[in-house]
């Protein structure tokens, strides 16, 4: 894509001399939600952590509008609005929900603290009533829902979120992709990163199925979903 957000080339990372990722190319536009599925060990941590450089590839490219940031420490990346929200949370339990938001704007859009913090919160009306709340003694879904509140407070650019709805009840989980299209109507692009396949394909215009470190399949979400083959192949379904 010409005019992407996010543009990975010929992607190599591992740990050590473990190759974990074997030359992944993809894309994000402004304003997109793309999905990468895949099952547990293909690599999909390993590719938001190297987005977000928490680790270094070995080789290939990662720029973000147009800037090469392959070799720039998280922080760097943060301040340009490209934004990871990790798998399993790490929220602070012992810090209030409203101390947690607070410090999604420690290195970015910290001016507009203030403004940020009622916008998430008008965005999770039950975050709004726990603000002094202790986060350790939140919910699941709850934890959930501050962790990508905390996102948002950096006014990010793109958003990556890290297997969002993984240990959630059904219920929950609609309730959160219903927030993933809330929050992309407001003009944020979304990596969403998952194993919940029917439901990210629902709601991801485009998708990527990552298999043993590498990308078998891209497409629009609805050529990925209506394939039975690719289905029965890559996604378990």
């Amino acid at each position: 894509m010409a005019d992407s957000l996010l543009a990975i080339g010929g992607l190599h990372c591992g740990y050590g001399s473990t190759e974990v990722l074997r030359g992944v190319d993809l894309a994000v536009g402004p304003g997109e939600i793309v999905a990468v599925l895949g099952s547990n060990g293909t690599g999909k941590s390993t590719l938001n952590r190297t987005i977000s450089g928490v680790m270094r590839a070995s080789h290939g490219s990662i720029r973000f509008d147009g800037i090469a940031i392959g070799r720039e420490r998280p922080s760097a990346i943060v301040e340009r609005g490209l934004i990871h929200v990790p798998e399993g949370r790490r929220i602070f339990p012992d810090l209030s929900v409203r101390e947690n938001l607070d410090l999604g704007s420690y290195r970015r859009a910290r001016p507009r603290r203030a403004s940020n913090r009622d916008r998430v919160l008008s965005i999770f009306p039950r975050l709004a009533e726990r603000q002094g709340q202790r986060a350790g003694t939140l919910s699941g879904g709850e934890q959930q829902m501050l962790a990508i509140g905390r996102g948002l407070m950096a006014e990010p650019r793109l958003l990556i979120l890290d297997e969002p709805s993984l240990g959630l009840s059904p219920l929950l989980v609609e309730e959160l992709f219903t927030l993933i299209k809330t929050i992309n109507a407001e003009g944020i692009a979304l990596l969403l990163v998952e194993q919940n396949v029917v439901q990210s394909l629902e709601v991801a215009e485009r998708a990527y199925i990552l298999d043993n470190g590498l990308f078998v399949l891209e497409g629009s979400a609805s050529e990925i979903r209506n394939n039975p083959n690719l289905k029965r192949a890559y996604l378990g379904m």
